[in-house]
């Protein structure tokens, strides 16, 4: 049985669909959900999948070992970034394989600052013709880390960032639970 911790800041439509995508997969468990917002939207969906949720502060995060030492106690086996916008510490990246999913066509629109409405808006002005998903490993820098997957969806020239956002959550939802179960 692999163990995950799903790390995620805000809403948690990520969150829910990987929970769901491996409720009935008795090779995966979704251990815990970390958050770094005490009233991210993302722990009452947490709640209601029955997972574990956590929240740890910027001190927490970044100047102890409590984090770390939270995903050993459940025997974690690998991080998932599922919407969590804060850079990993070293700790975290020398002790797991960490996936991230980024809403662009990296190395176009990374980097820090780089997340959600951002990234589309910078799609629209930039006028490409095409965007979508990254699926990523984690290094300590923001975006950087090798590529696992990406697919791409067409940009129309009348596309605002909203209608981005909506087929970009399409391929996320389709993609990012497969190429989690592909590397377990």
């Amino acid at each position: 049985m692999k163990k995950l911790a799903l790390f995620a800041s805000g809403n948690g439509t990520n969150v829910q669909r990987i929970a769901e995508y491996f409720k009935d997969n008795d090779k995966v468990e979704i251990s815990l959900v970390i958050v770094n917002k005490k009233d991210a939207y993302v722990r009452e969906r947490a709640r209601a999948l029955g997972i574990d949720d956590i929240y740890f502060s910027r001190n927490d995060f970044y100047n102890t070992n409590n984090v770390l030492e939270e995903l050993k106690k459940r025997d974690i086996d690998i991080i998932v970034l599922a919407g969590f916008l804060w850079l990993v510490p070293e700790n975290l990246i020398q002790n797991y394989t960490i996936i991230n999913i980024h809403p662009a066509l990296l190395p176009k629109f990374g980097g820090k600052g780089m997340y959600g409405h951002f990234v589309h808006q910078a799609v629209v002005d930039n006028k490409e013709k095409e965007t979508g998903i990254t699926i990523h490993y984690v290094n300590e820098n923001y975006d950087d880390g090798g590529i696992i997957f990406q697919a791409k969806c067409e940009v129309l020239p009348t596309d605002t960032a909203e209608d981005i956002a909506e087929k970009i959550h399409h391929l996320e939802y389709e993609h990012f639970p497969k190429v989690i179960e592909s590397l377990l």
